[in-house]
């Protein structure tokens, strides 16, 4: 279960780098941010939906064998 929660961080502090990165080259006008910006928002919407199914997936249907008495 660690080794899960560690790829997650690391996906997502990389998502988090690659969206500052895409947001500052729009602010500097490298990059048009009229399609790119809808893009991200429909993306975080999509990763945010299906992280809380995992979530709810781990939490309710995978209990965790170390909190059961014996």
């Amino acid at each position: 279960m660690e080794a899960v929660k560690k790829v997650v961080s690391y996906i997502l502090i990389g998502m988090v780098v690659l969206f500052t990165v895409i947001a500052l080259l729009g602010i500097w006008d490298v990059i048009s941010l009229e399609r790119i910006g809808w893009k991200m928002i429909t993306s975080l919407i999509i990763i945010f939906a299906s992280s809380a199914v995992i979530l709810f997936i781990f939490s309710v249907l995978i209990k965790d064998n170390n909190n059961q008495q014996p």
